[in-house]
């Protein structure tokens, strides 16, 4: 299988603080792969050394084969690139930017195609500065689109989005890969990285600290199901840890989420327990283990934590 990005070693450090810290990474061509962590975790300075916008301090970096110190011309012809925030001249209409951003590339899609593509026709000839939040997420998306790369990069492309457009992004996602294409996806939605993404790469403090698919990442857990309770006062780590059928326990917001393998074994094993302390049961859920169970796991925070 062909590899559209390669990083080895990938290291950059701003002051005192390591953003990335020896990275390695291999995304095959005509995949999504998802790039998860915390705030701080370094996957937006990772990401803005893949796409050329920022340097390494060291560490190998490779595009479609190419690198940035070469070639880097005709790796700007071939990707696109949705920021996180993306500063559009206000005063021009949506049609008039997207066809500056057409102009770029030697060939590439029609404009009024990307558009329509973005469900963005009825605000085409609406100037860039009144456009809502969402709207002008999607005309980055669309300026990432219309000079037809072979990869795309999308930072949190979902962000301050309606549920709807975002469907809508994520069957433009999906059009683009049917085609041939590669996706890096951030974000901070993780039912979005579960739809879209092949594989997953979690990085925490520059670190790689978990890769594979969604449903290795979750068998990580090896539990299927969570509990999540809350006690007063809290019971020790090594009573729930006893409990039968337990795999771990995590102390996260003021709760504590047990990962363990049957529902009916271990709440009534935990009931009895908090019972037997003397305890106050505050709050008790259960749900299937997710891949945002594993985050908090690994991370000990949310995926939209700051």
């Amino acid at each position: 299988m062909s590899e559209a990005i390669v990083c080895r070693d990938l290291k950059k450090s701003f002051a005192d603080v390591k953003a990335v810290d020896g990275l390695d990474l291999s995304i095959h061509a005509n995949e999504c792969f998802g790039l998860l962590g915390p705030n701080g975790a370094g996957k937006t300075t990772t990401i803005e050394i893949l796409e050329g916008l920022t340097s390494p301090d060291s560490g190998a970096v490779e595009i479609l084969g190419l690198t940035w110190k070469h070639n880097e011309r005709e790796l700007r012809e071939r990707i696109g690139i949705s920021l996180q925030e993306t500063q559009l001249s206000e005063k021009l209409t949506v049609h008039e930017t997207v066809h500056l951003f057409r102009s770029f590339y030697r060939s590439g899609q029609g404009p009024d195609d990307v558009i329509r593509d973005l469900s963005l026709d009825e605000k085409a000839n609406a100037r860039v500065g009144k456009l809502s939040g969402g709207q002008k997420q999607r005309l980055a998306v669309a300026c990432a689109l219309v000079g037809n790369p072979d990869i795309l990069f999308l930072d949190e492309p979902t962000t301050g989005l309606d549920p709807q457009s975002r469907l809508q992004l994520w069957e433009v996602v999906a059009k683009f890969r049917a085609k041939g294409g590669t996706v890096l996806l951030t974000t901070h939605y993780m039912e979005e990285a579960e739809r879209l993404c092949d594989r997953i790469a979690i990085v925490d403090h520059g670190h790689l600290i978990a890769l594979g698919t969604p449903q290795e990442l979750i068998a990580k857990l090896e539990a299927q199901n969570i509990i999540e309770f809350a006690s007063d006062p809290p019971l020790p780590d090594e009573t729930l840890r006893a409990l039968p059928g337990c795999h771990g326990c995590t102390q996260h917001g003021g709760a504590t989420q047990l990962r363990v393998d049957s529902l009916a074994e271990s709440v009534p094993a935990l009931l009895a327990a908090v019972d037997q302390s003397g305890a106050k049961l505050v709050s008790l859920s259960t749900h299937a283990a997710t891949l945002e169970d594993l985050f908090v796991s690994l991370t000990g925070r949310e995926l939209r934590d700051v």
